[in-house]
């Protein structure tokens, strides 16, 4: 796996979710993320089953994560049952082309032609990330995300995409992808990086996005907890 786009992407994830700079080690990545059930993450651009394991037994505290570009089953048979997989995901990256049908700005605006009649988008910038929000009619939470790098950056991550179960399948993922496309690329950006799920890589790859790698997370419970 390429370290630099792994490196590129902890990078903006760590300046989306508010997490400690990055400390670069031998093998990858440490990143101190301070919440209860994810304090401190490891990240591993390349593994084999000595440093997961060498790892896996040094890093004992409970919510301790291990992000490494291997497959689940691959790296499964190295680790103590207190490991818990996380979701599978993959590693995307794609050089950002802007939408002509776009024109966000940084205050509320009403809905684009691409959305369902009585949806809203808002786009906002906050430090070095900016969110996008669209509104169901009524004003209930239908999708998000947000871009995050620092300033003039070439390199941004796209993070936390999601749309409420009850508003997919009308182009509100794609809207809010495409706000951030232009959002970023009007900052200076020239390529975007993603920790994709199962279910938003199907997304990605229509907008253009290329898969990598398997971005397979872990993470350390009790050692009293069982399988």
């Amino acid at each position: 796996m390429d370290t630099e786009m792994v490196r590129a992407w902890v990078d903006g994830w760590v300046v989306s979710r508010g997490a400690a700079p990055p400390v670069e080690e031998p093998w990858g990545f440490t990143v101190d993320v301070g919440l209860p059930k994810q304090v401190t993450r490891h990240v591993l651009p390349h593994a084999d089953e000595a440093l997961v394991r060498k790892i896996a037994e040094r890093a004992t505290a409970p919510g301790t994560w291990l992000k490494v570009c291997m497959a689940p089953e691959t790296i499964a048979p190295w680790l103590a049952p207190d490991w818990v997989f996380d979701d599978p995901g993959f590693l995307m990256s794609t050089t950002l082309r802007p939408s002509t049908t776009l024109h966000p700005s940084a205050a509320p605006r009403p809905s684009s032609t691409d959305l369902p009649a009585g949806y809203q988008l808002r786009l906002w910038s906050g430090g070095d990330v900016t969110r996008a929000l669209i509104l169901a009619p009524g004003g209930a939470f239908a999708a998000r995300g947000q871009v995050a790098g620092r300033p003039r950056a070439d390199c941004v991550v796209f993070d936390q995409i999601e749309t409420a179960p009850a508003h997919r399948r009308r182009g509100l993922g794609r809207e809010v992808m495409q706000t951030l496309t232009n959002a970023a690329i009007a900052a200076g950006a020239r390529t975007g990086v993603l920790g994709a799920t199962v279910d938003g890589q199907g997304l990605y790859k229509s907008l253009g996005w290329i898969a990598h790698a398997p971005l397979t997370g872990v993470f350390r419970t009790s050692p009293d907890a069982g399988g």
